[in-house]
């Protein structure tokens, strides 16, 4: 742990303190302060009693059955139907193609509807999610940020017309046993609870359009990218591939490496004393450096920087490690995304593997390798770890 006197920024770096803060209900949300024109009121950045309401209301629909109605019998389909014509073209962009997968995933758990069922249609959809993306990681943009929340603003406005307005539309017009599943009919069908204006309603999806087509997507990229590099060190494990429990363990493992932000943040509502003994006064940032927590080597041991599907844990540490935060903040689709952590006992048939392992497994069946005349670049418009492109080989024999 390390803070900054005077500037009252605390940065914790130990798995225990990281835990402990996120499990503190006077330790608010505040990692999108900079983004709040897409992220303002949305479930993440809620606390106390709006966020206990609203949480309890979404978690109706976030429920196994749910899960695994999307993992076993909508997925599949939706994720050949993407591949089939990049397969017969021999290639893809991996980062366009983590967007465009994980974007009809998004959609259908989002609410928002695409009666054209056009690749127009969809691709006019992909643009409005990347530019809230774009608007949810604010922070870190490297170009002009009042120009870039001013481009947001008006995206949020012209998505609701083309595609929000209609979609409620439809769900008011359907009858209670016909609403879909998803986060729009959940929220309509709580009005009376919740009692959200339409610009709230109109953020909240937004939110899980760019929270289930982003970080699903770049774990999605990210985790090939280090199962690539693995097997290319061990020639004659790229069979394991084959495995979907083991696919999972290298999505947690990627997902450990590689969290979706690498630092949580909170700021203290009043005066916190984590079990540790460090004292955190009213009113001070608290910045989670997720890639040291993670990185813990009294917990993930001595090579806890590497990749390593087969990492033995102790008890009790999560092999993502606390990417997807802990306490009353835990990701509502860790499972949706990620499945559930496999014991030893755990039984293949009915395993819940997550959204993000199918879609990989699919990848390394279709003969997924690197292109070698065209090596991937970073994003340089973020200051954050993405991949800008990720050019990759499909087809033929693995």
């Amino acid at each position: 742990m390390t803070a900054a006197v005077g500037s009252e920024i605390v940065t914790l770096t130990s798995f225990a303190d990281a835990k402990d803060a996120y499990r503190s209900r006077d330790l608010r949300q505040s990692l999108y302060d900079e983004g709040e024109v897409v992220m303002a009121d949305v479930l993440v950045n809620l606390h106390g009693a709006e966020h206990r309401d609203r949480r309890r209301v979404e978690n109706t629909l976030f429920r196994r059955d749910v899960f695994e109605r999307y993992e076993r019998d909508l997925f599949p389909g939706v994720t050949a139907r993407t591949l089939a014509p990049y397969i017969e073209a021999g290639g893809v962009d991996l980062v366009h193609l983590g967007h465009e997968l994980m974007l009809n995933l998004a959609a259908l758990t989002a609410g928002v509807d695409r009666p054209e069922g056009t690749a127009e249609e969809t691709a006019r959809l992909y643009a409005y999610m990347m530019r809230f993306i774009e608007g949810a990681t604010l922070a870190h943009s490297t170009g002009d940020k009042v120009a870039q929340a001013a481009a947001v603003a008006q995206a949020l406005e012209d998505w609701d017309t083309e595609f929000l307005a209609p979609s409620i539309a439809r769900r008011r017009a359907l009858p209670a046993d016909e609403q879909p599943r998803d986060v729009l009919s959940t929220l309509l069908q709580n009005q009376d609870k919740l009692q959200l204006p339409h610009h709230v309603v109109r953020r909240e999806v937004a939110f899980f359009l760019l929270a289930g087509g982003h970080t699903s997507a770049t774990a999605f990229v990210r985790a090939i990218d280090h199962m690539l590099g693995w097997f290319e060190a061990r020639p004659g494990q790229e069979r394991r591939a084959d495995d979907p429990l083991f696919v999972q363990r290298c999505i947690h493992e990627t997902v450990r490496l590689n969290p979706s932000s690498p630092t949580g943040r909170r700021r203290a509502l009043a005066p916190v004393r984590l079990r540790s003994g460090i004292e955190i006064p009213e009113g001070a940032t608290v910045v989670i450096d997720l890639q040291a927590v993670n990185r813990d080597v009294t917990l993930f041991g001595p090579d806890a920087a590497e990749f390593d599907p087969d990492r033995v844990l102790p008890p009790g540490v999560a092999p993502f490690g606390l990417s997807f935060a802990a306490g009353m903040h835990v990701c509502i689709g860790q499972d949706l995304a990620a499945g559930v952590v496999a014991r030893p006992d755990t039984d293949p048939d009915s395993h819940l593997y997550g959204l993000v392992t199918g879609a990989v497994g699919q990848m390394f069946a279709a003969g997924v390798r690197r292109d070698p005349a065209n090596p991937p670049q970073r994003d340089a418009a973020t200051a954050r770890p993405y991949w800008g492109s990720y050019p990759v080989l499909l087809g033929g024999n693995r």
